[in-house]
């Protein structure tokens, strides 16, 4: 639709959505062409899963966010602090703020020299070497767990995508997925672990702009901070901490410590992120750690803030009628909708709304391409050659790798082909599946050197199923019950691990003179 505006005595025809389209092109061709450059520095598997270990401190930083902030971002964040204000959200956003610095100060170390001593490139790798099996069984389960969660965690992103293009340009829902799971797997199939984290940070930046853009952009048409606040005071318990707002009966529920405990565990799924984990291993010095903590630690904090102020200057828009008020699964689409409505306001408003809705695609994709990527390396590294023992060439290696990315991909947007499918509920149950089973088994291989195998496999193994049985068979309970399924499952994996090893065996000599290496302060 184009529109005129006047400037300068001047008329300038011009579209909004061209805009929007041209900056968005631009930014794909962009990804895909980092990914072509970096096709040329896979020379080995170790470059292709990890870098060849040769990241620096701020794109270990920046890129560990990025995958982590996926879409809920940039939509989940800011749509469930536009449904119910800021209770849930808010103690969701504490639980993750605290769960980052903490992985960052207590595992990021550790786990870089651990897995450089043993010479260990990927997570479920790290967990073989760590207990000396050699019959490969906890890669093995390992990696089919990275491959059962990540399917629906990539899926999320695919549906971020299909509502942005869906409800921008009208399009086609799953022809928007399409094209998007297609340039999110062109890159990470060509550039490999160096071509993501490179994206990555590059999506980072990106993602900075574009929510301080909109959030400045939503208070200002909303009156300013003061017109905001005054306009969602008037929701019972929308502000409030321990009461949150039930936009159903349009009145204030309470919001009890089993509540607060339940969104605060959302910080824990943290130490089992694969993702997360391989920027940790692939960092080119331990000692820079500290300087990616701190990167890391501020950024994370304020984008969340940001994202859900986003959500508040949203529900005061809808309230005063500037833009329409949304329900149930579209109130994730909030920053689209104030995106819009910037781009009214002429070439350059229309060009910085393109750069935000480059933002929720780069959210998304620098969180798929991590995904893919740690995905990939299970079935090519984990399963192929170390369970299966098939001899892989480095070239055979990467193209088991490039097809897995391939097949979770078309797997991801089977999966989130609904175009009503919740993207913080699809996050939030892969989010639990690693943090419950991956979490405590890295906490104890790392800290507690009387960690056995046995013990490792049946962390492993009780902590994964008991997120579906606490999702799908008590949870529905509700009550005490209907806590978050991480926080169970976490805990049943934590009390699984430690009975198991200390029933079995003590750890061989060899086992423990690794454990020593990797404690001991360089």
């Amino acid at each position: 639709m184009f529109k005129i505006f006047s400037q300068g005595g001047k008329n300038m025809i011009y579209s909004s959505t061209v805009c929007i389209m041209i900056t968005i092109v631009v930014y794909l061709i962009g990804m895909l062409l980092v990914g072509v450059y970096f096709t040329k520095k896979n020379n080995s598997t170790s470059d292709f899963y990890l870098g060849g270990r040769t990241l620096g401190p701020l794109v270990t930083a920046m890129s560990a966010e990025a995958s982590d902030m996926s879409s809920y971002l940039l939509m989940g964040l800011p749509g469930l602090a536009y449904l119910s204000g800021l209770a849930d959200v808010g103690w969701t956003v504490i639980g993750l703020a605290a769960g980052t610095y903490l992985n960052w100060l207590f595992t990021s170390r550790r786990l870089r020299r651990y897995t450089h001593i043993l010479d260990a490139i990927t997570l479920p790798e790290f967990f073989s070497k760590r207990y000396h099996d050699e019959k490969s069984i906890l890669s093995a389960i390992a990696a089919v767990i990275i491959i059962v969660f990540f399917i629906p965690y990539t899926a999320s992103g695919f549906a971020a995508c299909g509502k942005l293009f869906s409800s921008l340009f009208g399009i086609n829902y799953m022809g928007a997925m399409l094209v998007s799971a297609i340039v999110i797997v062109g890159y990470t199939a060509a550039g490999g672990f160096l071509a993501a984290s490179i994206t990555d940070f590059i999506q980072s930046i990106i993602m900075t702009m574009a929510i301080l853009s909109i959030l400045i952009f939503a208070t200002v048409t909303a009156g300013g901070m003061g017109a905001v606040s005054e306009n969602v005071q008037s929701m019972a318990g929308y502000l409030s901490f321990t009461n949150s707002f039930d936009p159903a009966t349009n009145s204030s529920i309470p919001y009890n410590l089993l509540h607060i405990i339940t969104t605060v565990s959302w910080g824990l799924g943290y130490f089992g992120m694969p993702h997360i984990l391989l920027r940790f291993m692939a960092i080119n010095d331990e000692k820079n750690l500290k300087l990616s903590r701190r990167v890391a630690s501020v950024w994370v904090v304020i984008a969340m803030a940001v994202a859900v102020c986003i959500g508040v200057a949203g529900r005061a828009l809808s309230m005063s009628g500037i833009i329409e008020t949304l329900s149930d699964a579209n109130t994730e689409t909030v920053i689209i909708r104030i995106s819009q409505l910037l781009s009214e306001h002429g070439i350059f408003p229309a060009l910085i709304a393109g750069l935000v809705l480059s933002g929720i695609l780069a959210s998304t994709m620098s969180t798929a391409d991590s995904q893919l990527l740690a995905a990939a390396s299970s079935v090519s590294q984990n399963i192929l050659q170390e369970k299966f023992k098939l001899n892989l060439s480095a070239k055979q290696s990467m193209l088991a790798a490039r097809i897995t990315v391939v097949a979770i991909a078309i797997l991801g947007v089977f999966i989130a082909r609904n175009p009503e499918s919740s993207i913080f509920g699809i996050v939030s149950f892969a989010w639990a599946g690693f943090g419950a089973a991956f979490g405590p088994v890295v906490i104890c291989s790392l800290f507690w050197k009387r960690t056995t195998f046995h013990g490792a496999v049946a962390g492993m193994t009780a902590g994964g199923i008991m997120v579906f049985v606490w999702k799908y068979l008590i949870k529905p309970i509700g009550g005490v019950f209907g806590v978050y399924e991480l926080l169970p499952a976490f805990l049943v994996s934590i009390i699984v691990i430690a009975v198991v090893s200390l029933l079995s065996g003590k750890p061989d000599a060899k086992i423990l003179a690794e454990f020593e290496e990797a404690k001991a302060v360089h």
